[in-house]
């Protein structure tokens, strides 16, 4: 019996161990793609196909912006989720989570929505890329705003939703590596489908674990053991 107790308080550590290596490895990932830039050039990677656009000073301002803050946003965000760092360091915790809002609501996603306007694959693509930077704004925006109205539980959710749309500069990679190597689709093709695939399961996964976890409290709750201090609700109310 106590073997099984200690095998299931380590799964869950084991799960977050893997979790946070997964997010270590694609954040390398990252890093490696955003170096490809550095020092800025404009016939490197992504910008190979958008020479039609690169005289345009707003956007190609816009692309380097985005570019080069992903990258920190990606990281503060990710300190937001360590509760062994909210405890040991809270000014730690509250500093990243400060850069984290300043940075996502005036620089890095304005500066997504204004390339959304000029994305590859038309109007389905720019809409997607346009909805991906106003919501990652607004929930960030949310974010913040419950944290300075010290409501926790509705800041941390807003979070949680912030953060699964600061991912999609990953998830979205991944979808197009899997439907390329399964499907073979014309390029701009796959390109339409991965900007929607990069953030919508990203936010009905969050949204589907924050209602379990909402339907699991009062199951939770319901468990204590009842004292004598304890209000007992009459029949009814």
């Amino acid at each position: 019996m106590h073997s099984l107790l200690r095998s299931r308080r380590l799964l869950p550590r084991i799960g977050a161990i893997v979790l946070y290596a997964a997010l270590a490895w694609f954040s390398w990932l990252m890093w490696r793609i955003t170096r490809q830039y550095w020092p800025i050039r404009d016939d490197v990677a992504f910008l190979e196909i958008k020479q039609d656009y690169i005289e345009i000073l707003h956007w190609k301002t816009a692309f380097f912006v985005h570019v080069f803050t992903s990258m920190f946003v990606l990281a503060a965000g990710f300190t937001q989720f360590a509760p062994s760092l909210l405890r040991r360091w809270p000014a730690v915790h509250r500093w990243m989570g400060r850069l984290y809002v300043v940075v996502v609501c005036l620089v890095t996603g304005p500066a997504g929505l204004i390339m959304a306007f000029y994305a590859n694959g038309g109007i389905s693509s720019r809409l997607a890329f346009g909805t991906l930077a106003t919501l990652w704004i607004a929930t960030t925006a949310f974010a913040w705003r419950d944290a300075l109205r010290r409501q926790w539980m509705a800041h941390r959710a807003w979070m949680f939703r912030s953060y699964s749309l600061t991912l999609s500069a990953i998830t979205l990679r991944a979808w197009k590596v899997a439907i390329v190597a399964l499907w073979h689709p014309h390029p701009m093709d796959a390109y339409r489908i991965v900007a929607w695939l990069g953030f919508v399961p990203n936010l009905l996964i969050v949204e589907w674990l924050l209602r379990r976890e909402s339907a699991f409290k009062p199951v939770r709750a319901s468990k204590r053991p009842v004292s004598a201090e304890t209000p007992i609700p009459l029949s009814g109310a």
